[in-house]
């Protein structure tokens, strides 16, 4: 053995030796309760096997009850896919602190050292990876049930599923909080929810038009990305700073 091949060795064997920083204690709490959340809907499949079905039917029935034109097609994308978004994806979204409710786990959690932000960054996050599951699989039924092209813009529309999603999420999460002890909570929810989400669903729609049919954003479209964007950076800087009053009330 050479000497510069025993210097990689103890250079090796040093970087093994060194502890592993641990992470952050905010995004190990969130982490944790995303995992938490991830791991309880998947042993059950609740939320996830309603939304998907409910996905799946409703593009199904629509590809059956109409034959769009290529011009028709490019006006009624966008609006299609975010309404079976937006509606399956509040059967999760319903689910994400009415599973705490038994055995009182809800208020144990509230009363744990957890952080009110950890805990809402946790459910918010476990939310968003179940949602873009959802849409994914969505997008896909879309593709082959309406001949529509959208791998050919994959990256950019994934991104703009992925902002609309993260809207949908920061405030489902945050109104599911404030409505998980109504009675009518299934209810109460969709109607908190929607009105606030106008401006994001708008801004989705319309880059979801192209791109859902392979084409690439014109300049013009820039300015609903621009939307898109400072939406979720208000929406989530305005649910960190109501979620202590939220959790408390």
């Amino acid at each position: 053995m050479n000497a510069s091949t025993r210097e990689v060795s103890a250079a090796s064997e040093q970087r093994a030796a060194r502890p592993r920083r641990p992470l952050p204690g905010l995004l190990r709490s969130v982490l944790a309760v995303a995992l938490k959340d991830l791991r309880a809907e998947l042993r059950t499949k609740e939320a996830l096997n309603a939304s998907l079905a409910f996905s799946v039917v409703i593009l199904v029935l629509f590809s059956f009850a109409f034959e769009p034109t290529a011009e028709e097609m490019r006006a009624l994308a966008g609006g299609l896919l975010w309404l079976v978004f937006a509606f399956a994806g509040t059967l999760i979204l319903n689910r994400s602190f009415t599973r705490e409710l038994p055995n009182e786990c809800l208020d144990a959690l509230i009363a744990s050292p957890l952080s009110a932000t950890a805990l809402y960054l946790g459910k918010a996050a476990a939310n968003w990876v179940l949602l873009m599951v959802v849409n994914l699989a969505g997008l896909a039924v879309f593709g082959v049930f309406y001949n529509a092209p959208w791998t050919r813009q994959f990256g950019m529309l994934f991104g703009v599923v992925a902002l609309g999603t993260w809207a949908m999420t920061v405030v489902g999460t945050l109104f599911s909080a404030l409505t998980v002890n109504l009675r009518l909570r299934e209810l109460m929810l969709p109607l908190l929810v929607y009105p606030v989400l106008i401006p994001a669903l708008l801004a989705a729609v319309e880059l979801s038009k192209p791109l859902a049919l392979g084409e690439p954003l014109s300049s013009d479209m820039i300015v609903w990305l621009r939307l898109l964007g400072a939406f979720d950076v208000i929406f989530t800087a305005l649910a960190l700073a109501l979620v202590e009053s939220v959790f408390v009330s």
